[in-house]
């Protein structure tokens, strides 16, 4: 396995993208001889077919589904690292990365990451946007060196989950509605009505589904949109209601006329979770940026170590 180059694994990628070995070969600039040697020599290397030779192209066989992920994986954190060597070079000295959902990106990222990047100006934060269930999984994948996602998303074994924030659940409504004026209500009370929210693979959207069924209820969805502020939007012209975490929604509420209603169910208390792979096992830095999330940052001694 250690004979594998990386021409060879970004020629099989172009294989499996362009489905011809003439069209690989042309796109890496190489001699088709020159690529059916590469190809039959990575096969004699793994011990087996990668490829099924049909008439109009080639096919990957499931072995080479198997090679094409480990490819791509790989050849993916080679540029990851070129890309983080380069800022090395321009200053940067450090590179964290989070994944997180979209409730914690808008209610508690932006100062949490602010006071850090205060703290450690040298140290580039790549922040992206994902649905729990992606964040899960791209921190077990190692994509991520840290993930926020929702506490109720089962992510199984191998993960350490520590406590973020916690936020609840409310209803919004526009002016005039008929539940405007309630100062508590459970879900249940509101399923009579049209519902606007998020998409189906979203954390919120499936627990909302899923504690209306238990309680015998079916949420009747007219609207689905991928953002809260969207949500917020077609509910301030009556379009019908919605389920946000309160802490998501405080900006909007000056500039359209919305009622916020909190959920008294039980689950509508919201938990946020940290997800690590091993925290021992991160970066000093992604330490640093953990420990700051959950508010045990002490501070960095001169030498670098905590």
């Amino acid at each position: 396995m250690r004979r594998f180059d990386f021409v060879t694994l970004k020629l099989f990628v172009s294989i499996a993208d362009e489905g011809r070995l003439t069209a690989a070969a042309e796109r890496e600039h190489m001699a088709l001889a020159a690529v059916s040697k590469r190809i039959s020599d990575l096969e004699s290397l793994v011990g087996t077919s990668l490829l099924y030779r049909r008439p109009r192209g080639v096919e990957l066989t499931p072995a080479g589904h198997a090679f094409l992920h480990h490819a791509r994986r790989i050849l993916e954190n080679i540029e990851r690292l070129s890309a983080e060597l380069s800022e090395y070079g321009e200053g940067v000295r450090g590179h964290v990365r989070i994944h997180s959902n979209t409730s914690a990106i808008i209610a508690f990222l932006p100062q949490d990451l602010s006071t850090f990047s205060r703290q450690f100006p040298e140290i580039k934060i790549d922040l992206q946007e994902r649905v729990s269930s992606e964040v899960i999984a791209a921190v077990r994948d190692g994509l991520t060196d840290v993930g926020i996602f929702a506490g109720h998303v089962p992510c199984g074994e191998g993960l350490q989950v520590l406590p973020y924030r916690s936020d609840r659940l409310v209803l919004m409504t526009p002016h005039g509605h008929p539940l405007a004026e309630r100062e508590s209500l459970q879900l249940h009370e509101a399923t009579q009505y049209d519902f606007i929210g998020l998409q189906q693979d979203t954390s919120l959207q499936g627990l909302l589904h899923e504690q209306a069924s238990r309680a015998g209820k079916t949420l009747r969805m007219r609207i689905q949109v991928r953002s809260f502020d969207a949500i917020c939007r077609m509910i301030h012209h009556g379009m019908g209601v919605g389920v946000l975490p309160e802490k998501t929604i405080y900006r909007d509420l000056r500039d359209l006329q919305l009622r916020s209603i909190p959920l008294s169910d039980p689950w509508a208390r919201r938990e946020l979770v940290i997800g690590i792979r091993d925290y021992e096992g991160l970066p000093i830095i992604a330490r640093h940026l953990v420990d700051h999330l959950r508010g045990e940052f002490s501070g960095v001694a001169q030498n670098g170590e905590r």
